[in-house]
């Protein structure tokens, strides 16, 4: 299939700005309908990540909806124009891993799907591998870009525990929940740097913004030209979206490992992802390096993989190759091609 345009963030009558309230909690979602079939093939989730919004996913969702899905792409608790509720008083539970299964799956009920394919980039791949574990029912076929899948433990580690062993490249999550990031970046200006710099862009000598070690350089800030990936349009509307509620609800998602992994002990005994999976590797991600995700396949008897040569940001960079990788896994299994729908 030729390159598709991506979604306009504004106004494009390929998808609609909805919302829903899900389990107590105003939820915004984009909705893509499918083109050129009288019929859906199925429905498809998109989870993004940090720093993302649902739009993280706009070359995404115009290609599935031309192969004939409905297409649904939730901004996360804490993202864009969904509820971000303050933590203290309300509980970090909110952000956890359960919390936002079963919000994917009050969305789904809602909107009629009974079967879904869920896929999941960063934060979103995580979301995705534990909703296969919470909802397995729900979930058809499952797919992460860039995150790979950990099983839960008996055991807490915490993330202290990591960054001191084996992940050194996770230091900047201590940083983002220690609540210093999140009250230094509150003007539009900052937080336009910040996702500049983060997406990949620098400043005049190669000065960076975020060190997986450190966490975010504050210094360089001012020196951060704008980042290539994005449009400027694209951009503004990236910055408005962070700007509403401010990062501490996007950030409340680093301070949720001993939440998720208390949580998550009644899963100690269903590590096994059973439905089928893709993963797939950029291999220039310097924070979910290839060796993370050389184990997965002990705890995922229909696993495929697939690689491109990308950094983090594989969604915007390699979008092509992310979308025929997906196509070509939904046809090997079976998905595209068949008249029977999952609606």
């Amino acid at each position: 299939m030729a390159p598709i345009p991506p979604l306009d963030p504004i106004s494009d009558p390929r998808a609609s700005h909805k919302t829903a309230d899900l389990n107590g909690r105003k939820y915004h979602y984009l909705l893509a309908e499918p083109q050129g079939v009288d019929v859906a093939v199925g429905t498809i989730f998109l989870i993004h990540g940090w720093p993302d919004i649902s739009m993280g996913w706009r070359y995404q969702m115009p290609y599935f909806a031309a192969l004939g899905f409905r297409v649904v792409a939730p901004d996360l608790m804490g993202f864009g124009s969904t509820e971000a509720p303050p933590v203290p008083p309300n509980s970090i539970h909110l952000y956890g891993f359960k919390q936002a299964s079963d919000d994917i799956a009050e969305l789904a009920r809602q909107l009629g799907a009974k079967s879904i394919i869920l896929g999941g980039h960063d934060w979103g791949g995580m979301v995705v591998w534990r909703c296969a574990l919470w909802h397995p029912t729900l979930i058809s076929h499952v797919f992460s870009v860039c995150s790979p899948y950990v099983p839960p433990t008996e055991t807490l580690v915490t993330t202290e525990q990591l960054v001191k062993g084996p992940m050194p490249q996770f230091g900047y999550q201590l940083h983002l929940a220690s609540g210093e990031v999140e009250k230094r970046i509150t003007s539009k200006n900052d937080i336009r740097q910040l996702l500049s710099g983060i997406y990949n862009s620098a400043g005049p000598n190669g000065e960076r913004v975020f060190s997986p070690q450190k966490g975010i350089l504050f210094e360089n800030l001012p020196l951060i030209r704008p980042t290539r990936l994005l449009s400027t349009k694209e951009m503004d509307y990236y910055v408005d979206q962070y700007a509403t509620n401010g990062l501490h609800g996007s950030f409340n998602w680093y301070r949720t490992r001993e939440a998720n992994w208390k949580d998550e002990l009644e899963l100690a005994n269903r590590k096994t992802i059973d439905m089928p999976s893709l993963f797939i590797q950029a291999n220039r991600d310097t924070v979910l390096l290839p060796s993370m995700a050389a184990g997965m396949g002990k705890f995922m008897p229909q696993l495929s993989r697939g690689e491109v040569d990308a950094t983090h940001w594989a969604l915007w960079e390699t979008a092509q190759e992310v979308n025929e990788t997906v196509k070509d896994w939904l046809q090997k299994c079976g998905v595209l091609g068949s008249s029977k729908s999952s609606l």
